[in-house]
């Protein structure tokens, strides 16, 4: 019987780093610092988005020293490299928005490009604003390198006349001045208030919903999401993390290992119980196609189905993501999904250990009502569901989180664009019943997918966020609540019927049929999609990379995903 093999710590570098044919690459590193020592061992690259237009990357930089401090210590050589960032919450409602989905593929085309050029041996990526997130775990899925992912954590809240407040309270206040119920200076106080600090937005929005997710799938360590950016734990989670990604180059631990069917189930429940971004449907979608793994839309709607919404988060619920940490973190969180059998146990995770047993270690804060208890839940279904129809033939989701409605039906009011569609809101044109329509914001025909937090944070903030409803082909802000229906498939310009809504068109939105149609036969929606032509935007530049972006993406309803 033979013994295994060890793995070779070594598996890439030794190509960069021996043999006599190498002298030239060793000079160039010991140039930089690098001992003829320092390159004897495995070589561990420190990706991070560290950027100045932002607060949610910008402990980055301090995290990776610490990593790299911790590779140190357990006997690898980490050389850190740098990534882009694009904020949405700061291009929101802008033509520069449409760089925020597109910065997903830059960011993993990156990463994947210096660690497979320079031969790394492991990998650690820091993210923390929305894209950066799921990009970097698109990078570690492509190369299948030992990594993990750490996220940068939370800010936290602000405070404004005696309460906590995040970043959504400033959204919805423009739409408040708007209608006149604050006034300019209140509005400006605010703003000063309610980001104090650096890290990710403080609400259960598109970065901690994906730090959660990725956490439950394993390939982020077990209670080191929550933690928030400027808790002094956090440089101690950063070493740690970089002494674990030397156990799991030692085990020889692959993402492939991690990022299975299982996995990304486990990461799914996670987003529906704790009313998650809506932008998960997209982002895990791309991670399976990464990682080659089978999932579709329809999947997301049977777990969501089977998970109750247990956790009160903004935006549709009370509490921040630094509430969650005090409650007991994602850890808490699965237990929950454990104990209600939805877990599905057994299932790596980058620690060595299962995320079953993670769960079932969990700490759970005397007192706290963050997390209700599975004989109480919010609501017993999840936080989204996944709809069809002859609007959406390929497929949608809906946010139910925050809000009691399955059920509208009203008059379609179609705008071409997101600026149009916001200026009807401030305008005080939408009316109480009404179906916002805002089309030709998909992958392609935004291009770039912009979200619609300005929007719809708008309508709540003028009070119709009962009484209204919105659909669109492009994407919404994790901050968003609300009746919303957003990566309507196929979008506008690739022949969706989305295309053939105008003005006044009955629409119905029915979250228990699973259903998103418009009162029209199929010979009258096919006769106006033929006839629709996009019509020309305000802005005509459109970037090239963005434009390359449109030319290669595919469906939302497959994580748009360029290709």
């Amino acid at each position: 019987m033979s013994t295994p093999t060890a793995f070779d710590v070594k598996h890439k570098s030794r190509a960069l780093t021996e043999g006599p044919e190498r002298a030239a690459a060793r000079a160039y590193l010991h140039g930089i610092g690098y001992s003829a020592e320092d390159l004897a061992k495995p070589i561990v690259g420190v990706a991070h988005s560290w950027i100045e237009t932002m607060p949610c990357n910008y402990n980055n930089p301090v995290l990776a020293a610490k990593v790299k401090e911790g590779i140190r210590a357990a006997g690898g050589t980490p050389m850190e490299l740098n990534t882009i960032a694009i904020s949405d919450g700061i291009t929101m409602g802008t033509a520069g928005m449409r760089a925020s989905l597109v910065s997903r593929e830059v960011i993993a085309d990156s990463i994947e490009l210096v660690a497979s050029a320079h031969h790394f041996d492991a990998l650690v990526t820091i993210s923390g604003c929305d894209k950066t997130i799921p990009g970097t775990v698109m990078a570690l899925a492509r190369l299948d390198i030992p990594g993990l992912m750490l996220y940068g954590g939370s800010i936290r809240p602000g405070w404004f006349k005696g309460e906590e407040v995040t970043i959504q309270h400033v959204f919805e206040a423009v739409g408040q001045f708007a209608s006149g119920k604050i006034t300019e200076e209140e509005l400006h106080q605010l703003e000063e208030a309610a980001s104090p600090g650096a890290g990710a937005c403080g609400g259960q929005f598109t970065a901690n919903t994906m730090a959660m997710a990725f956490e439950a799938l394993g390939i982020s360590p077990a209670g080191s999401s929550m933690v928030p950016a400027e808790d002094g734990h956090k440089l101690d989670v950063a070493k740690q993390c970089g002494e674990l990604v030397m156990d799991v180059l030692r085990r020889g631990q692959r993402p492939s290992d991690v990022i299975t069917k299982p996995a990304l189930e486990n990461a799914i429940a996670a987003v529906a119980t704790s009313g998650g971004s809506t932008n998960a449907v997209l982002h895990l979608l791309a991670v399976a196609r990464e990682m080659g793994v089978p999932l579709t839309i329809d999947e997301f709607e049977q777990i969501s189905e089977r998970t109750p919404l247990l956790c009160d988060l903004q935006p549709g619920g009370r509490f921040a993501a630094t509430d969650l940490y005090e409650a007991g973190g994602v850890p808490l969180v699965l237990k929950r999904l454990l104990d209600a059998g939805i877990l599905n146990p057994g299932v790596a995770t980058v620690t060595g250990r299962t995320i079953d047993e993670h769960a079932a270690e969990a700490r759970e804060s005397d007192g706290q009502v963050v997390v209700r208890p599975l004989s109480n839940p919010i609501k017993p279904t999840g936080g989204f569901a996944i709809l069809r129809g002859n609007v959406s033939p390929d497929g949608c989701v809906v946010k139910l989180s925050g809000h009691e409605r399955r059920k509208h039906t009203g008059p379609a009011r179609v705008f071409d664009s997101e600026e149009d569609g916001m200026k009807a809101v401030l305008a005080h044109e939408i009316e109480a019943g009404d179906v916002v329509v805002i089309r030709g914001e998909g992958p392609a025909g935004g291009p770039g997918m912009r979200e619609m937090l300005a929007v719809t944070a708008a309508i709540v903030g003028e009070g119709l966020g009962e009484q209204v409803a919105l659909i669109t082909d492009g994407r919404f802000s994790g901050a968003t609540r609300g009746f919303m229906v957003a990566h309507v498939a196929p979008e506008a310009v690739r022949g969706g019927p989305i295309a053939a809504l105008q003005t006044g068109d009955e629409l119905t939105i029915d979250a228990d049929a699973g259903r998103l149609d418009v009162a029209l036969s199929e010979e009258e929606i096919a006769s106006r999609v033929a006839a629709y032509v996009q019509p020309p935007r305000a802005d005509e530049h459109v970037d090239v990379a963005i434009q390359k972006y449109a030319k290669l993406v595919g469906s939302a309803a497959e994580g748009a995903v360029a290709r």
